[in-house]
């Protein structure tokens, strides 16, 4: 008896600890999400269009693939209710542009700044002439981040990458975008 009584208070000290524990885990989110909803930023919504500048920063290797800078024309318009974009760039210089639709997955990192990725394609121009993107047409990915400042205005900045961009090259375009958007 007295060994039964023993092996019970020593199973017993554990369960009521890991009964504690479990309780403990099962009822903090309650509290802390109360405390991380009012911390949340606030999102950048809305729809813009902007301009700045374009810097390629790769070459293909091959005659026609230089770097080249340049300018951008870019916009966004938010769907509503979903942290989903719809975005529209076309990179230029003075001998060729590239067009470039992309659908993008929103974050707000900060009080009405956003942190976004996202895909889509590139089509240039004029096919073998340099773009701040390549100068093929090619499959994009982006990461960029966007804030805005007051009611009106956007800044914006981000990266693009075009896979296999350069004709006659497996390498791939990088460009670096900044701007101004107006906001509605």
């Amino acid at each position: 008896m007295q060994r039964s009584l023993k092996v019970s208070t020593a199973i017993r000290k554990p369960i009521s600890a890991g009964i504690a524990a479990l309780s403990a885990l099962i009822v903090a989110p309650a509290f802390l999400s109360a405390g991380a909803a009012s911390a949340k930023p606030i999102y950048f919504d809305g729809s813009y269009v902007g301009a700045g500048v374009a810097a390629g920063v790769t070459n293909g290797g091959q005659q026609g693939d230089a770097a080249t800078f340049g300018g951008n024309i870019q916009g966004r318009v938010a769907i509503p209710t979903v942290p989903i974009s719809v975005r529209g760039a076309v990179l230029f210089t003075n001998r060729n542009s590239t067009v470039i639709p992309t659908l993008t997955y929103d974050v707000p990192i900060a009080d009405n700044t956003n942190f976004y990725i996202g895909g889509g394609y590139s089509f240039v121009q004029k096919d073998g002439q340099p773009t701040p993107l390549g100068n093929r047409d090619a499959a994009v990915v982006m990461a960029g981040v966007e804030a805005g400042l007051g009611e009106h205005i956007a800044v914006y900045g981000d990266a693009k990458v075009g896979i296999r961009a350069y004709k006659n090259s497996p390498a791939s375009a990088v460009s670096l975008q900044a701007g101004l958007g107006y906001r509605f």
